[in-house]
């Protein structure tokens, strides 16, 4: 049979599955610590203890994979004694498996917008900090010969000095594919760089991305150390369907790295009264916040897609009276809620997808190679509204845990 882990426990003992139900092959679920803010090594040490740990706790296992988030300035923290954070991790029960390369700097400062998508990966600090983050991955991965990986920004969010970016991007993710070869031949440990489409950026499409691939990306050595980081809100508010996203994937001969889990928020308008849709707009206010941005999919009344650039701006353009929605069916708002959550008030969520991209990963009639990382990657924690908050963080993100592991045993 093959096998599913959390935390290197099988998934028979962790979900006391019947050994048919294992169809997962060598996964690794953990969740991303881009949750907690901090940029020095001292506090990222701090919240791995507090929060990690606590989680760890929670969910009764000794074992506990974590996606680390290490900005720029904490990685050179870390990569002057390598060995001494890997004891830490080692003494805390945490095993770091795959690190988000995508924010640079501070991720959780007062307004972030489009500054997470800075360095472009057409800026040469974007290279170096990735390579400093693969040379690092190498020396903590756990000696069982598994592959660790790295989620990257898609190339960049469009800007009016765009000329020559996808060119420029293109020649440094091939530095980088032929960099990371060289550094499996010296350590053995393969590192594979994920590019993960986000709404509204160059490479937003699975189209896209399966188009830069073909133009950029197209030896060996590429395919081998670079892929894809398919996060679920993503192509659900960009109105794809998580099949036909793995499936070109899959035809166009792209490993999927990582399967980043989250839910986004929905509004469907055509099931609502006039009247109810006020109340839903006034609700979906509470999530149009400053920090991030909220990118929001629009499906009109003739099935045509728009994409919005952020909640806060779409809401603004609502008028005082009548329809507040105009002529749309159904907006996906990207903003990454408890993926545990359905519904909340008169609003709905993504959650439906998750299951239908955790079967797509594992179908054998698609045929992708997927490398096997699952992440929950819900880091909007701080920015929720507090009704929406259960317990401590800690408790919330376990409960994640426990939901996905009943989602899993279902897809089965």
């Amino acid at each position: 049979n093959r096998l599913f882990f959390i935390g290197k426990v099988e998934l028979g003992e962790f979900l006391s599955l019947e050994p048919n139900m294992m169809n997962l092959i060598d996964c690794t679920v953990g969740y991303c610590t881009n949750i907690h803010s901090g940029t020095d090594l001292t506090t990222i040490r701090s919240n791995l203890s507090q929060y990690s740990v606590a989680v760890r706790s929670s969910l009764g296992a000794s074992n506990l994979p974590v996606g680390l988030w290490i900005p720029s300035s904490a990685a050179v923290e870390v990569g002057k004694d390598v060995a001494g954070f890997k004891q830490f991790l080692a003494s805390q029960g945490l095993t770091p498996y795959t690190f988000n390369g995508f924010p640079f700097t501070d991720f959780h400062q007062k307004v972030v917008k489009h500054a997470v998508y800075l360095p472009t990966w057409a800026d040469p600090q974007r290279l170096e900090y990735t390579t400093q983050l693969a040379k690092i991955l190498a020396q903590l991965l756990p000696d069982d010969g598994k592959p660790g990986t790295i989620s990257t920004l898609p190339i960049g969010w469009p800007s009016a000095s765009d000329a020559g970016t996808l060119e420029k991007a293109g020649d440094q993710l091939r530095q980088l594919a032929r960099f990371l070869a060289q550094l499996e031949s010296d350590t053995g440990r393969r590192i594979i760089v994920a590019i993960e489409p986000e709404p509204g950026c160059l490479i937003d499409l699975a189209e896209d991305a399966v188009r830069f691939f073909e133009q950029h990306l197209t030896e060996p050595v590429d395919r081998r150390h670079l892929s894809i980081c398919h996060d679920v809100c993503h192509a659900s508010v960009m109105a794809e369907s998580q099949r036909d996203v793995i499936t070109a994937y899959a035809n166009a001969g792209i490993a999927v790295g990582k399967l980043q889990v989250s839910s986004g928020i929905v509004g469907d308008w055509e099931m609502m009264a006039m009247g109810r849709r006020r109340e839903a707009i006034k609700q979906l206010s509470a999530f149009a916040e400053d920090r991030y941005l909220h990118q929001t999919g629009r499906i009109a009344k003739d099935d045509k897609f728009y994409l919005a650039e952020d909640l806060p701006n779409l809401l603004a353009k609502i008028p005082a009276t009548g329809d507040p929605v105009w002529d749309d069916k159904r907006w996906v708002v990207h903003f990454h809620v408890p993926i545990f959550l359905e519904r909340f008030g008169h609003l709905t969520t993504t959650q439906g997808d998750i299951a239908q991209a955790l079967k797509a990963v594992t179908d054998p009639s698609i045929g992708v190679e997927f490398v096997g990382h699952i992440e929950i990657e819900t880091y909007a924690w701080t920015v929720l509204p507090e009704n929406m908050r259960r317990r401590s963080l800690a408790e919330d993100i376990a409960d994640e845990f426990r939901w996905l592991r009943k989602t899993i045993v279902e897809v089965m």
